[in-house]
């Protein structure tokens, strides 16, 4: 492949990637700012809030369906054609947002139309990673597939600081104006990235690993059922490994914002922009990590960053608990920029070293989508509560911290590095004969 396709390959896998989540991101943003006073009315004020983020929290629960969906038509049509039906389900749903009347013009009908809205948008995201991550790492060579499956994840942080930017740039209105019409601005904005998205999908033929699976006709008639009954170990260990990567970034980069503002007294502009500074840090790191893998191997990078959350878990709080500003960014950076960074640059290619090319979008899709469900979105709801259990002690929340590296790290236990083979080579057969495990596992 020329070097001017595989740059298209990369940047089809990044920029779906980026806009996906910058869609998703800022809804998560607005349901605070907008959603709880102008679509989910209530007398008291704290109920509006509460609908709001239960709306945001619904998504989390609907990808795991979304994964299911689009991963069998991943694996059965293709790659590259799913991709597109994500992006463009995503982009339709988001821009719906920016044109939807609010309550008081419509009533009843405005939560409703905007919850199916963000269902559609859970659905789009369930989809969505798997494929991207796919497409940059079945095209790449094989002395270059951590670099190239670093990339998509770079999607989730350049769309939380796309997000998170578009709204700082209209939070400059009057709020007047800003209530009115300057939210929607973003998410009308956000057609002409999908259109960009679509038109460099548009131009990348299916991946050599999906075309040799449908040169053979190996494709099963229906990759959940197939992914279950003969790669469920697999998949066990995709959940499990997901734990470590999603959790403590809901942790560093949510969490903490309610924390360090009621108990330790930093303001929510120093703790968000604390926040945006780890993240650019880590955008910048993943690539690198990814490509300090195809040297070291996956799994040896992962397990350096799991035992740095275990280590870091207790100096953390500790930091946060000076009140000083600048070890409140440290703390902040160190976690979510530096020890984070390998774990998720390498997530995606290490979930598709494991799997067999026919069940491959399934597989990984599974073990993503359920992780980040079981894991990412009830992260902040369990510090919470272990906070309130536990008279706002920070030592229930830092074992969690450690508990999920923990998790993560029995779940990679076995898991054969294969960053020196070929993507399908020795891989599990699709028949599902015994010899599956063995294969895969050491």
């Amino acid at each position: 492949m020329k070097d001017k396709d595989m740059r298209r390959v990369l940047i089809a896998s990044l920029v779906g990637s980026s806009i996906e989540w910058f869609d998703y991101f800022l809804y998560g943003t607005v349901a605070a700012l907008v959603f709880n006073t102008m679509f989910f009315v209530a007398e008291d004020p704290a109920i509006g809030l509460i609908l709001a983020y239960a709306s945001f929290a619904l998504s989390f629960f609907i990808r795991p369906l979304g994964g299911v969906i689009f991963s069998h038509i991943g694996d059965r049509i293709g790659r590259k054609k799913t991709l597109v039906l994500t992006l463009s389900l995503m982009g339709i749903a988001t821009f719906a947002m920016g044109l939807l009347p609010t309550y008081y013009a419509i009533g009843i009908w405005a939560p409703i139309l905007l919850i199916t809205l963000r269902l559609i948008q859970g659905l789009g995201i369930g989809g969505e990673w798997g494929g991207a991550m796919l497409l940059a790492v079945e095209y790449a060579p094989k002395d270059q597939r951590g670099f190239f499956g670093s990339v998509p994840q770079m999607g989730v942080t350049i769309g939380m600081v796309l997000g998170t930017l578009a709204l700082s740039v209209m939070t400059l209105l009057p709020e007047d104006a800003f209530m009115s019409w300057g939210w929607r601005v973003p998410f009308l904005l956000s057609a002409l990235l999908v259109i960009f998205g679509l038109w460099i999908r548009k131009g990348i033929e299916e991946t050599p690993s999906f075309k040799k699976v449908q040169a053979e006709g190996s494709a099963p008639k229906v990759p959940l059922v197939h992914t279950l009954k003969h790669h469920w170990r697999e998949v066990l260990i995709a959940v499990g490994a997901k734990v470590v990567e999603t959790a403590p970034f809901y942790i560093f980069g949510t969490f903490v914002v309610s924390y360090a503002t009621s108990n330790v007294g930093h303001t929510n502009s120093e703790v968000l922009n604390a926040v945006m500074v780890a993240t650019i840090i880590t955008t910048i790191l993943i690539p690198i990590m990814g490509k300090l893998s195809d040297k070291v191997g996956r799994k040896p990078l992962y397990i350096w960053g799991a035992v740095g959350m275990i280590l870091f878990a207790f100096p953390y709080f500790w930091m946060l608990h000076e009140g000083s500003n600048i070890m409140m960014f440290l703390a902040t950076i160190i976690g979510l920029g530096i020890i984070w960074a390998p774990i998720t640059a390498v997530l995606g290619t290490m979930f598709s070293e494991i799997f067999s090319a026919e069940v491959r979008y399934t597989g990984i899709t599974l073990g993503y989508q359920i992780g980040a469900a079981v894991a990412g979105g009830t992260a902040p709801l369990i510090a919470t509560a272990l906070l309130m259990q536990f008279n706002n002690s920070y030592v229930p929340v830092a074992l969690y911290i450690i508990f999920t590296a923990v998790v993560s790290l029995v779940a990679i236990w076995a898991v054969r590095d294969r960053s020196n083979q070929l993507l399908d080579e020795e891989a599990p057969e699709a028949q599902g004969k015994a010899n599956i495990i063995e294969k895969q596992l050491v």
